[in-house]
């Protein structure tokens, strides 16, 4: 019979540029937090399941890297499953931990990540990202795409009488190009402006202050986004998450060892759902997984509490907030304006700071989500505490497909 699965423990490192850590040091520093956390030990975990996407390409440990890593740092000898599922990756290796715990497999599981990005050849790690996406058909996706996007200037240029000269400048991932794509769409059809992108980032970064492992620590205002560097139109810089190193990691446990070792500050985990987008379809995975998710926690939007979500780009958070029900679709700009989302409002989202200023080394941002939310539902979020949580949801996306997400993990998490 299927069992409930509690989260017993969690940890993040500071994330950040760490040139001089590697990922064993990473993978190291979160193993020994997150038993810390739960007061396990080594030899109470059964089974493992390690996050990364990238130390192949940067280091060419493309195989057995959670092996490598792990045992590295003392643990050895069981279940090692190694998880590559892009930005997804975390979420990926946390959903295959609570299913193999729910069927009965194992009592006490790891989940894990770790991610170096930084380079001191960054032309590599921005090829990196390219690997998201379907590689033969990424070229042709995006003139495809940036065409029709030449075409709507020059249609807006002739309307207004002006001449459409605006280029967009090279010296970012491929990724926030798409973003940007989907971002001029939504302003296109819904009247979505570039201000209310910035108040999404605005937010992002002054949740981050109250953060002490957040890679950015400093307040910006809405016209401090709005006057960055121009990444990709109406993407700015500051509405960019950035490139960083870091890991992440949380412990998983069934009932039967939960109610062995006492409950302590353990976590429900309501709903566990992964999916995959669609090569020809929409941008709808969001909204398919969130509803499985909902439908297998017995709850709707109106019951989530707080939420960490995927804000690759300050659109990426506006478009999912509409596509998990937070507001209608369209409406996402205003509802992010009108305050709705801070720490203090209707549904806080990313009190952490989310991707745009906590930061996004990509093997540990689904399960650094995790953390954020166990933090609220512990009360133990500080300042940036939002207040009264007991309902909490994670939303980690990885790659692209067609228009929309590749995979994507979404976990609703109960304070017990």
């Amino acid at each position: 019979m299927a069992q409930d699965v509690y989260i017993i423990g969690t940890a993040m490192t500071k994330f950040g540029k760490h040139l001089e850590k590697g990922i064993k040091t990473l993978t190291g520093e979160a193993l020994k937090l997150v038993l810390k956390d739960c007061g396990c030990e080594r030899r109470d975990m059964e089974a493992a399941w390690f996050s990364n996407s990238g130390w192949g390409y940067h280091s060419f440990q493309h195989a057995v890297r959670g092996q490598v890593a792990l045992s590295a740092n003392g643990l050895e000898g069981i279940a090692i499953v190694n998880v590559e599922n892009a930005c997804a990756s975390g979420s990926t290796a946390l959903h295959s931990a609570w299913a193999a715990v729910k069927a009965g497999i194992y009592d006490c599981v790891l989940a894990i990540g770790a991610e170096k990005m930084y380079d001191n050849d960054r032309a590599k790690t921005m090829m990196f990202f390219m690997s998201g996406a379907d590689v033969e058909e990424l070229p042709a996706f995006m003139a495809k795409f940036q065409e029709e996007e030449r075409l709507r200037r020059e249609r807006q240029a002739n309307e207004k009488g002006l001449e459409a000269t605006r280029e967009q400048p090279g010296g970012h991932s491929a990724f926030m190009d798409l973003y940007s794509i989907g971002a001029r769409m939504h302003m296109d059809k819904y009247g979505t402006t570039q201000r209310q992108l910035a108040c999404i980032a605005a937010k992002a970064h002054n949740n981050s202050v109250h953060n002490p492992l957040a890679q950015f620590t400093f307040p910006m205002t809405v016209e401090e986004v709005l006057a960055d560097r121009e990444v990709s139109y109406p993407l700015t810089r500051a509405m960019c998450a950035p490139i960083g190193d870091g890991a992440a990691a949380a412990v998983l446990c069934s009932k039967r060892y939960l109610k062995k070792r006492g409950s302590g500050r353990a976590i429900r985990i309501r709903a566990s759902v992964l999916r995959s987008g669609t090569r020809e379809g929409e941008s709808d995975i969001c909204a398919r997984a969130s509803s499985a998710a909902y439908q297998m926690a017995g709850l709707g939007p109106e019951g989530i509490d707080v939420v960490e979500l995927h804000d690759a780009t300050a659109f990426g958070e506006l478009h999912q907030t509409e596509q998990m029900g937070f507001c209608p679709v369209g409406e996402g700009g205003p509802f992010a304006q009108s305050g709705a989302t801070a720490i203090t409002g209707k549904i806080p989202v990313n009190p952490s700071g989310g991707l745009i200023a906590r930061g996004h080394p990509v093997g540990g941002s689904g399960l650094a989500q995790i953390f954020e939310l166990a933090s609220h539902l512990r009360f133990e979020a500080g300042h940036r505490q939002v207040q009264g949580a007991r309902i909490a949801l994670a939303e980690n996306g990885g790659g692209f497909l067609g228009r929309g997400e590749a995979a994507m993990g979404i976990h609703i998490l109960e304070r017990i």
